[in-house]
């Protein structure tokens, strides 16, 4: 019996949803000065509370490690800028926002949604914990309070007369080793009739995906809607709709009001997507139990498709260095052996090391220059917005991979 406890209902935690066994901070990227000295790997284990179904690892290091130097900048993917104007088009138009409106967002990143609402001349506000990336948003004219975010920093901005309309959080909720203060803090936060909306990737995604590379120890917790749900309930915040997103693999939009907020009538969407959660066997532990059975089966195909290409002398490189890919490299053992390198378009990782693998980041152009055999895209999730730009491999003969939910070979 595990003397850990769910950090949502704080119920024993006893049963095991996935063991990766160790690995480094999946955001941790090396330096070459830094090759050479100690790294640091935790145990990477997601275990699954039987009484409220939340799936989560262990939090063996503070977000304040984590998080306070990040290298991950939204706006370098243009389908997620995309999605991000889009949002802010339909939220603006259905709400009625406008100049005396006040838009927070938590874990804003670099105002990459955030600068929507600015040239719609909404005010804003972006609480974001790592500096560096804070930075980049303030110079898009997003302000920017460098925080992380809980009841606490609730507390101060409504002591300074600052409450939202609307409270947004895109994937963050999985960035919390504390929910419970962090849905506290937006009951706190939100203005009596304001809304909060929350994406954040779908638990059952990840199950019927195979989508284990989106375990890492940056994200705590995995959501399905019935434990979103009861988190929310617990602090006077009712779910009243449920929008089903392509984003990150398979994502979740949720709208949550003040519970004595009648207002917004709740929306057919959360009792349909209930029903189908419970169909699909998320109130059954048996369906988190044998899902160890896919992660490896996707393991032992990858590494047996990339040990026969080694084999015939073929060469393989990766696209992108997400931290999803990190996970995966690191629980399938690939190190340059079988991946000569990656690139990555982010200027902020290119010319640094995987953690844990220690594979070179190089810009794209690398590709182009040593024409490889196989390109094995990491972000799968951005699978259609990739293959096209590496439409050139062909030129060569080239073929692309895709890893998840299982190897495929892109013709």
């Amino acid at each position: 019996m595990s003397a850990l406890q769910c950090r949502l209902c704080g119920a024993p935690l006893s049963h095991t949803f996935l063991d990766l066994g160790v690995s480094p901070l999946a955001n941790s990227y090396l330096k070459p000065e830094q090759l050479a000295q100690p790294e640091v790997f935790y145990p990477l284990h997601a275990r699954v509370c039987d009484r409220c179904f939340l799936v989560q690892v262990d939090a063996f290091e503070l977000p304040e490690h984590i998080f306070s130097d990040y290298l991950y900048f939204s706006s370098y993917s243009q389908s997620w800028l995309r999605h991000a104007k889009d949002y802010v088009e339909m939220i603006t138009g259905r709400l009625g926002l406008g100049a005396s409106s006040q838009v927070v967002e938590i874990a804003s990143n670099d105002g990459y949604l955030l600068q929507y609402f600015v040239e719609r001349g909404v005010p804003v506000l972006g609480i974001e914990p790592a500096e560096n990336v804070a930075r980049v948003a303030r110079e898009k004219g997003v302000a920017t309070l460098v925080k992380f975010f809980g009841t606490q920093t609730a507390r101060e901005l409504v002591t300074q007369g600052k409450q939202a309309d609307l409270l947004i959080g895109n994937n963050v909720l999985a960035h919390t080793p504390l929910p419970n203060d962090f849905v506290a803090g937006l009951k706190l936060l939100l203005k009596r009739t304001g809304v909060v909306t929350m994406e954040f990737p779908h638990l059952l995604r990840l199950i019927e995906d195979n989508q284990f590379d989106t375990i890492y120890h940056e994200h705590f917790s995995y959501f399905s809607f019935l434990t979103v749900r009861e988190l929310f309930a617990r602090h006077g915040l009712e779910l009243f709709e449920v929008q089903q997103l392509a984003t990150h693999g398979g994502s979740l939009r949720i709208y949550a009001r003040h519970a004595e907020d009648r207002t917004k009538a709740v929306m057919p969407s959360v009792a349909a997507l209930l029903a189908a959660e419970k169909s699909a066997g998320l109130s059954d532990l048996a369906t988190y139990t044998s899902f160890s059975q896919k992660a490896y089966a996707a393991k032992f195909g990858l590494l047996s498709f990339l040990a026969h290409a080694k084999c015939e002398g073929k060469r393989v490189v990766g696209y992108g260095a997400p931290a999803k890919g990190n996970t995966l490299l690191n629980f399938c053992g690939i190190r340059t052996d079988f991946l000569d390198y990656t690139v990555d378009v982010s200027p902020y990782k290119q010319g640094t090391f995987l953690p844990g693998t220690h594979i070179p980041v190089f810009g794209p152009e690398k590709i182009a220059q040593t024409r490889p055999d196989y390109v094995l895209i990491l972000p799968w999730n951005l699978r259609d917005e990739i293959v096209p730009q590496l439409a050139h491999v062909r030129d060569w003969g080239g073929k692309l991979v895709v890893p998840i939910p299982r190897v495929e070979v892109i013709a």
